[in-house]
């Protein structure tokens, strides 16, 4: 349909009289200042007064309005939108920025401190017992048990072989030689503690004659036939099992079967067998040599667990001639004089056989003459005999001794004394 002329405003008319080029030049301006308009309104001040925004609420609540035309459920996800909305603007400045910044970080603190109650105690947190320590003190207490009970079985083997019985009847019975004595029992205890050895015990008992070498050796015996069988104790006397004229190598092979079959035996029944050597020096070296062979530490188990005590006279001399010179009788009594005596014996053991490199010595003093007497009263009371101090006194005298000082070392010890008893 046509518009009437009428209709038609005058600024158009003056418009559509004009040439086109100069109407396209005019839209483009009006278009120019439409859209500078537009990036004028979009551009929010600083400082917004009460009015423009609640003109702005109004017109967002309006539009909400129109689109709650669509359906309800998209005007109320519209309405709960624009209530939790939150306006971001440019009207703060860097300071307030950094103050809420602050004011953020100080909440934040704020809120990890934990507060308590004014009227509870506090009490600080219970820490985890690690298991590792647990483990430690069962590790700790089965060590302890093990060692007490290795304890309870040496006890129980000393016990078998009752060395405390055995030092008491030495002590009462061998006169004048008590470091000899306790020097013996202790390497017995050392030893007998234990059935699992690398070498056998070699006691080698040096000293003058009569000074009680083989009555140690006879109490022994008798001490430990008593404890185990008589099977596993051996004495051998060289003049009695080897006499002069019977050849060497027959004691040889005498003396190596009898250590070997009670080895043996004791082996099974995990006892440990005694044999005791009297007057070594009258061995021949073969006999030396087989019992070398035997002392060695690279043997079978069976012989490793043995014990040899080796009487002799050798280096008798050099202990009475250390004597008389020191005749201090407190120097004998203390181990610090026999560990000299050792000393003086060891090389001329050496130089008679290798054998008693592997030997633990324990030298023999002379007697005194107290010592003699206590001899006779033992003898005579064993023949059923009670004498006075004087008839004692008077036999004693019948022997020879060594005069050093106040003191009087007899030269053949007790050994004459069951010849003189028996001559009364």
């Amino acid at each position: 349909e046509e518009v009437p002329d009428a209709g038609i405003p005058a600024a158009s008319r003056k418009i559509a009289s004009l040439s086109s080029p100069l109407r396209a030049i005019i839209r483009l301006r009006r278009r120019y200042r439409v859209q500078k308009k537009s990036c004028l309104h979009l551009e929010l001040p600083r400082e917004k007064p009460t009015e423009f925004v609640h003109t702005r609420l109004l017109q967002r609540q309006l539009s909400l309005n129109r689109t709650g035309l669509y359906g309800p459920s998209m005007s109320l996800f519209n309405q709960t939108g624009f209530e939790s909305s939150q306006y971001f603007t440019f009207d703060t400045s860097v300071e307030q920025h950094a103050m809420k910044k602050c004011r953020r970080k100080k909440s934040r603190r704020k809120s990890r401190m934990v507060l308590y109650p004014d009227k509870t105690k506090r009490y600080l947190p219970t820490e985890e017992k690690s298991k590792a320590k647990r483990c430690l003190f069962l590790l700790m207490a089965i060590i302890f048990f093990q060692i007490l009970n290795a304890i309870e079985n040496l006890d129980d083997n000393l016990q078998k072989y009752d060395l405390d019985g055995l030092e008491k009847t030495m002590h009462r019975e061998v006169f004048g030689q008590k470091v000899a004595v306790e020097s013996i029992v202790e390497l017995l205890k050392d030893y007998l503690a234990t059935h699992i050895h690398n070498k056998p015990l070699v006691i080698s008992l040096n000293g003058p004659t009569g000074v009680g070498k083989s009555h140690v050796g006879w109490v022994l015996a008798k001490h430990f036939r008593s404890v185990m069988a008589h099977d596993f104790v051996l004495q051998y006397f060289v003049m009695h099992h080897c006499p002069n004229g019977v050849a060497p190598l027959t004691c040889e092979i005498d003396l190596s079967k009898k250590i070997s079959d009670i080895v043996t035996r004791a082996e099974i029944e995990e006892k440990t067998p005694l044999f005791i050597l009297d007057e070594v020096e009258l061995m021949s070296p073969v006999l030396l040599d087989t019992l070398s062979r035997f002392f060695e530490p690279n043997q079978t188990n069976e012989f490793l667990n043995a014990i040899y005590i080796l009487i002799s006279n050798i280096g008798g001399g050099e202990i009475t001639k250390f004597l008389i010179q020191n005749d201090s009788a407190e120097l004998l009594r203390q181990h610090r004089g026999a560990e000299e005596l050792v000393s003086i014996i060891q090389p001329v053991l050496s130089d008679v056989h290798p054998l008693w490199k592997s030997a633990d010595i324990v030298p023999f003093v002379l007697l005194e003459k107290t010592h003699v007497i206590n001899c006779f009263l033992e003898q005579m009371r064993r023949e059923g005999l009670y004498p006075d101090q004087k008839h004692l006194e008077h036999l004693a005298n019948q022997l020879s001794y060594y005069s050093t000082g106040d003191k009087q070392y007899s030269r053949t010890g007790c050994k004459q004394v069951v010849a003189k008893v028996n001559l009364q």
